[in-house]
């Protein structure tokens, strides 16, 4: 993002304002960029509280500068959005409206909070539209309703299993690499795998991984569809495979390629690129 006077970000606003007319924030990883006065437009809220302080030295900040906040990078822009118009603009089938209230909670916005509830509320209790809200949030009495026309049922399994464990397959990518040089026992040198995906049911993926789960390269996506482009926020092969076992979930196949270079022409060091999917199922 260009900014017309970038002299003017070093500068302090009138008054012994502290703070410069153009504020960076990171939110949990997410750079945003925005005027001092947009953060103060709620008096009161937590953000106000943080922009107001004469002495902007207290606040955390990121290895370039930047004003750190550690809450939830993704579902920050919807804050932002509200402190610029003093609106709710949500996109349609927004999975993410419980978590959003929490955030809004967090950040001391009560108008906001009342914005989300109202529509959740509404939500949990007709049922019109399921797709809004993750399976989890559903209400108690929507449950209690689901359990007994599932007992009514020959055969039916607990209300509870029935419902906290729905059968499906949940995929996991892999993608490591590593150099090998003339002895491949003792020259072998790993290098730190990039990201784990994850590919499924959208609610699925979120039950199992939950605040683990990375959703921003498909934010948007409603619960009951499926998706490739999850990943997880761990590097550990069996935190997953850990996080899947205790769901009630088995590996049922198991499908892995390589590649091979050499990684220097002088030399006879090679890097073997993999990528492993495993399959796992839930009954």
């Amino acid at each position: 993002m260009a900014l017309a006077d970038p002299a003017g970000c070093a500068k302090g606003g009138e008054d012994n304002n502290p703070f410069p007319d153009i504020i960076e924030l990171n939110v949990g990883g997410q750079v945003y960029i925005t005027r001092h006065p947009t953060l103060l437009s709620v008096p009161g809220s937590l953000l106000w509280e943080m922009f107001t302080q004469k002495d902007m030295r207290s606040l955390a900040r990121d290895s370039k500068g930047r004003f750190f906040v550690d809450r939830d990078g993704f579902l920050f822009r919807y804050i932002l959005d509200y402190l610029r118009d003093r609106q709710l603009v949500l996109p349609e089938h927004f999975p993410e409206r419980g978590r959003l209230q929490r955030e809004a909670e967090y950040f001391m916005l009560p108008e906001l909070v009342k914005l989300l509830a109202p529509k959740l509320s509404e939500q949990n209790s007709l049922g019109d539209d399921p797709c809004q809200s993750d399976p989890e949030e559903l209400s108690p009495g929507a449950d209690t309703a689901r359990s007994l026309a599932t007992a009514a049922q020959p055969g039916a399994t607990p209300a509870g299993a029935a419902e906290g464990r729905r059968a499906g397959f949940i995929t996991i990518g892999y993608r490591g690499s590593y150099t090998l040089g003339r002895d491949s026992q003792t020259d072998a040198k790993f290098r730190r795998v990039a990201r784990i995906m994850v590919c499924g049911k959208t609610s699925l993926a979120k039950e199992v991984f939950g605040d683990t789960l990375n959703e921003s390269r498909d934010p948007d996506r409603p619960p009951e569809r499926y998706t490739s482009r999850y990943y997880l926020k761990f590097t550990f092969l069996e935190q997953a495979f850990d996080k899947l076992a205790d769901a009630g979930f088995h590996m049922v196949a198991c499908n892995s390629t390589g590649t091979c270079a050499f990684a220097h022409e002088q030399t006879d060091d090679r890097i073997w690129t993999s990528y492993t999917e495993y399959v796992f199922y839930r009954e």
